[in-house]
């Protein structure tokens, strides 16, 4: 298996439970609730040049990637635009 692929599995293993990693009985499974997804909208609002760096800057600290915020749409006010992006929170 490829370096890359391996190291993509284990990034994905820190969000998603497996039964490997916590072995459970079942009664232990009927206490505890699975994780359910939760999804967070962020929204940016403001000039083109503005929301443009931002959603860069959250790319480099590694928050999203560029391609994963909506495109750039006009609002009701001139010269101002805004972007969404939707993360799934594991709750």
């Amino acid at each position: 298996m490829p370096q890359n692929q391996i190291s993509a599995q284990s990034h994905l293993r820190q969000y998603l439970p497996s039964a490997e990693s916590n072995p459970a009985t079942p009664n232990q499974l009927s206490e505890k609730p699975l994780p359910k997804r939760e999804p967070v909208k962020h929204l940016l609002i403001g000039s083109a040049p503005a929301v443009t760096i931002t959603i860069h800057r959250l790319h480099l600290i590694g928050y999203a990637s560029v391609g994963d915020w909506s495109p750039l749409l006009p609002t009701a006010n001139p010269d101002e635009v805004m972007s969404i992006l939707i993360r799934q929170l594991l709750m």
